[in-house]
């Protein structure tokens, strides 16, 4: 039952609740350039928004129910041949050093169960200069809502299939040795305050 839940109602929901983060979805997923990784593709909801700067998209996803999907969704896309699509989580990619031109995270590192060792392990298969681009929901700022969402994230964390809501993944990307200078923080005005505090920008490899 649980596993249909997470393969099957869950995505639904994420995307009818992450509507209002379209035009930040497109704007980041528009910028990516090169050859491309995208982190936790999920159904696939972002492969409409990639532009023909970028020439390669590999794309992981540990679901294989939702790596169906995703699979179906590059095929309905114009350029379908870009897309190279495989089961792996993001703690261990499978793919060598100084790879990627441009790397993906798109609402993903809040339910990665190792954030930490995914954040080297993209660090790693980054080309020198590459881009990891950040559009992420993470801890808030301010103590008082930060409390809120430690407090409620025992029933949040299993019944949104392992999102966390106090994950401090600035810090995480920082600590991982990427150049965070260009990644902001803020409450995005039609989200509310538990869910809606993100982290978007560039990081980059120095």
């Amino acid at each position: 039952m649980f596993s249909w839940y997470e393969d099957r109602v869950f995505p639904r929901l994420l995307d009818w609740a992450t509507r209002p983060l379209a035009r930040d979805r497109a704007a980041l997923i528009g910028s990516a350039t090169g050859r491309v990784l995208e982190l936790g593709v999920g159904n696939g909801a972002n492969f409409p928004y990639y532009s023909e700067h970028a020439s390669e998209i590999h794309g992981i996803e540990p679901a294989n129910a939702l790596l169906d999907e995703a699979r179906s969704a590059a095929d309905a896309t114009s350029h379908p041949d870009r897309f190279h699509l495989i089961q792996a989580g993001a703690e261990a990619l499978p793919y060598p050093d100084n790879h990627f031109d441009t790397v993906v995270a798109c609402l993903v590192f809040c339910t990665i169960p190792d954030a930490e060792s995914a954040a080297r392990e993209t660090l790693r298969v980054l080309k020198p200069g590459g881009a990891l681009l950040v559009l992420e929901h993470v801890a808030h700022e301010k103590p008082a809502w930060r409390r809120g969402q430690k407090l409620i994230e025992p029933v949040w964390t299993p019944m949104a299939c392992g999102c966390h809501l106090s994950r401090d993944t600035l810090s995480v990307f920082t600590r991982s040795g990427f150049d965070t200078r260009n990644l902001k923080q803020w409450q995005h005005p039609k989200l509310p305050r538990l869910a809606g505090f993100m982290l978007s920008g560039t990081a980059v490899k120095p």
